[in-house]
């Protein structure tokens, strides 16, 4: 890459700004001069209307162009002369134009209509990757989002040259999704539910945010616990005939909404209590517990261990989330 894309990749041109800056337009070419190294080389920067960048730097000695300072092991003075060029590039970049979060012209209007719908904004959580950037759900901090800027032979070994791709998680319709021009296997993600989305406009901006919504809804999406609940230890019946609203000890990973349902253990195994959680992280001693609101009672033999067990949950020692498939089969709702 250029010392000039490298510069302006994240930038858009505000082309208002050229000619009061000192640029003079030649046709459909803006163009600026500016004398280096005591007057000794010239310094020619042209832009065209789309915001491409050129440079030349010129020996005024010699009347030729000097480009020993584009080498990859410079002496002193070619690093003298690539220094004052890159200064002055950069003082283009910071008044003639804008400062935007992505390379790309879709990659930016995604972000920005990401921002719009959800009120989120990418992290950027790697040095080594500074244009990887990653959208979270407020509410349960998951990913349903990763922009990331990858030569495109890492998706389309034919092709090259580098691109934005966006990875999103699209659960069981994945393999319909992957069949859509512009929609291949999540690059870097091992997931097989995850699709990678090329940021090229092969793809609609309203197209891409259908499939954003399926990936922020799985993202966002309330999580379903079984716990167990021994008598012996405490009487989760009386405790409901009094109140609507219990107090449990609250394991990891676990977030207001979230729904829960209560397995009794012997003599009943089943589970008998639906709840939701509604207050966490309220301390006791070390450890923190939660507040759970009863939704709904089944009968002791709606749900028997037998039943969950042909569902595939095939043990309830501890609390442990319960599968979407197992809820929907044992028609829990």
């Amino acid at each position: 890459m250029s010392i000039e894309e490298e510069l302006f990749k994240k930038r858009k041109l505000n082309i208002n700004k050229l000619i009061p800056y000192g640029f003079i337009k030649e046709n459909d070419i803006y163009k600026y001069t500016k004398s280096i190294i005591n007057n000794s080389f010239k310094v020619i920067v042209t832009i065209n209307k789309n915001g491409q960048v050129k440079g030349k730097v010129y020996d005024l000695e010699t009347e030729e162009e000097y480009t020993l300072f584009r080498l990859e092991n410079l002496q002193e003075f070619a690093s003298k002369v690539k220094e004052e060029y890159i200064n002055i590039l950069t003082d283009i970049a910071n008044n003639c134009f804008t400062e935007e979060t992505f390379i790309f012209d879709q990659t930016n209007r995604i972000n920005k209509l990401i921002g719009e719908e959800y009120q989120v904004n990418p992290e950027f959580l790697w040095e080594k990757f500074p244009g990887y950037g990653v959208f979270r759900s407020k509410r349960t901090d998951k990913w349903f989002g990763a922009i990331m800027n990858i030569d495109k032979s890492k998706i389309s070994p034919s092709e090259t040259g580098e691109i934005e791709v966006l990875n999103v998680k699209l659960g069981e319709e994945t393999s319909k999704y992957l069949k859509q021009k512009g929609i291949y296997p999540a690059y870097h993600f091992k997931n097989k539910s995850w699709v990678s989305i090329i940021l090229d406009d092969t793809l609609t901006d309203k197209g891409i945010m259908k499939l954003i919504k399926i990936s922020y809804e799985l993202a966002d999406n309330k999580e379903a616990w079984i716990f167990p609940a021994n008598p012996k230890y405490y009487d989760i019946m009386g405790a409901f005939d009094e109140t609507d609203t219990i107090t449990w000890w609250q394991p990891n990973n676990i977030i207001n909404g979230d729904t829960v349902y209560l397995y009794i253990t012997k003599p009943y195994q089943a589970i008998m209590f639906k709840c939701m959680v509604v207050d966490t992280n309220l301390p006791y001693g070390k450890r923190k517990i939660m507040k759970i609101k009863l939704l709904k009672r089944y009968n002791k033999d709606e749900f028997t261990f037998e039943k969950l067990k042909e569902s595939g949950v095939t043990s309830v020692r501890s609390p442990r989330r319960i599968p979407l498939k197992a809820i929907k089969k044992l028609n829990l709702d």
